[in-house]
């Protein structure tokens, strides 16, 4: 068949970046942030921190080919706050949710399993 081999969907080769970003030159103060190796799952968590984000004015990922593992992440920000910045400050505050998550769900099953009721 013509797919890629499964391996392929989540090493990255010699040379192939995990992020790249350039600059969206059609509209002011925007970039594309293309992530390889990555799906919807991943694109849609992005983009919905994004937009929680007052001074993001659009964000959006699409995927570009259903055969190619990688996403293309479109972010406009307000003038004085860069697409970079963004994209940090989202990555940023999901590593904090994600955490506190999972420090919920220990406290929660040390707690079912020391008998007390949830």
């Amino acid at each position: 068949m013509n797919a890629p081999s499964t391996f392929e969907s989540f090493l990255l080769f010699e040379g192939e970046k995990k992020i790249s970003i350039e600059k969206d030159t059609k509209v002011p103060n925007a970039a594309l942030f293309t992530v390889n190796k990555e799906d919807h799952t991943l694109g849609n968590l992005i983009t919905t921190q994004l937009l929680k984000d007052p001074q993001v004015l659009f964000a959006g990922y699409k995927i570009p080919h259903p055969l190619e593992h990688k996403f293309v992440l479109r972010i406009q920000t307000t003038p004085d706050y860069t697409p970079g910045e963004a994209f940090t400050n989202a990555i940023t505050d999901l590593i904090s949710e994600v955490s506190l998550m999972e420090e919920r769900f220990k406290d929660a099953v040390r707690d079912r399993q020391e008998g007390s009721p949830v």
